[in-house]
């Protein structure tokens, strides 16, 4: 069955993803020294499909009606997945600051306004251009502030892959996301989510197989980032955002991450003492400002 959601809920899902999504920065910094990107990844997405076949036990959650739907469906665990989270995780390890991989993968909503426009056929109007371009200038201020752009500094210590895994990311969830709300319609929530973990643990699996030690110390920072990601990120976050691309435009849900790494920062200040100046708040008002513009309807 699809999940029935009520009204309250449904006017507090974007302030909840944004702050779920947000935490997926912070524990994965405390998990990384424990295990390696695929080797982490891999006992992520299987916990969850275990959770997830549970739930939807219980749900009596219908499976998709033709074998093409749960393609479909894997296609887009592949891409949201199995690439993003992959690219992410692995350039990360590589040396690639995690703030820098936030300031690329903050150009999702105008890829993602993109890849509408040509997939969906949504009609971007001057207005949410207007909005991304102010949420995108917002994001750069709000992480310029903590890391000195100048070319020496960014690019000095990690590898020249980095980069070009963090950009296949950013194409991974954008196109991903379009992909599942253009051809997984109709396909219950629940087990469209676990066919996706399926795709991207064998993913997972096949890189760490190859290319990892596998080697875990399971120490209880590892476990409680392990669990939050599986429970809060991979279940909580991930269905929520399936939920809002099914009943608002691709655009919209786009621009809501430009509220991430605002909010990651906030936590930060607040966890662990990490300042934020004039130009940190500049950046965050004008990205909520951006925001406003891109998904508040019209007047």
């Amino acid at each position: 069955m699809s999940l029935t959601l009520s009204t309250p809920f449904v006017r507090l899902m974007p302030f909840i993803f944004v702050w779920v999504w947000s935490t997926g920065f912070l524990v994965a910094k405390l998990g990384r020294p424990f295990a390696e990107p695929f080797t982490l990844l891999s006992y992520r997405f299987a916990l969850a499909l275990v959770v997830l076949w549970l739930i939807t036990k219980f749900m009596a959650s219908r499976w998709p009606s033709t074998w093409r739907l749960a393609v479909h469906c894997m296609v887009v665990g592949l891409l949201l997945h199995g690439v993003y989270l992959g690219g992410i995780f692995q350039a990360i390890s590589m040396g690639m600051p995690a703030g820098l991989s936030a300031m690329v993968i903050g150009l999702q909503p105008l890829t993602m306004a993109l890849f509408a426009g040509l997939m969906l056929g949504e009609t971007v109007s001057k207005r949410q251009w207007l909005g991304l371009v102010m949420g995108l200038a917002g994001l750069y201020l709000v992480l310029g502030e903590q890391f000195a752009l100048d070319a020496g500094s960014i690019f000095n210590g990690f590898s020249g892959w980095a980069p070009v895994l963090v950009g296949g990311a950013l194409i991974g969830i954008s196109f991903g996301t379009l992909y599942q709300k253009k051809y997984c319609h109709g396909v219950d929530h629940l087990t469209s989510i676990w066919l996706q973990y399926a795709a991207a643990l064998v993913f997972s699996l096949v890189i760490a197989f190859t290319f990892e030690t596998r080697k875990v110390d399971w120490q209880w920072q590892f476990i409680v980032s392990l669990t939050w990601q599986v429970l809060a990120l991979s279940i909580g976050a991930v269905l929520l955002l399936m939920i809002m691309m099914r009943q608002g435009a691709a655009t919209k849900v786009g621009s809501l991450f430009y509220l991430v790494p605002p909010a990651v920062a906030l936590q930060a200040w607040f966890l662990f003492g990490e300042a934020i100046g004039w130009q940190g708040l500049a950046g965050i008002a004008l990205i909520a400002t951006g925001v406003a513009q891109a998904v508040w309807p019209k007047t």
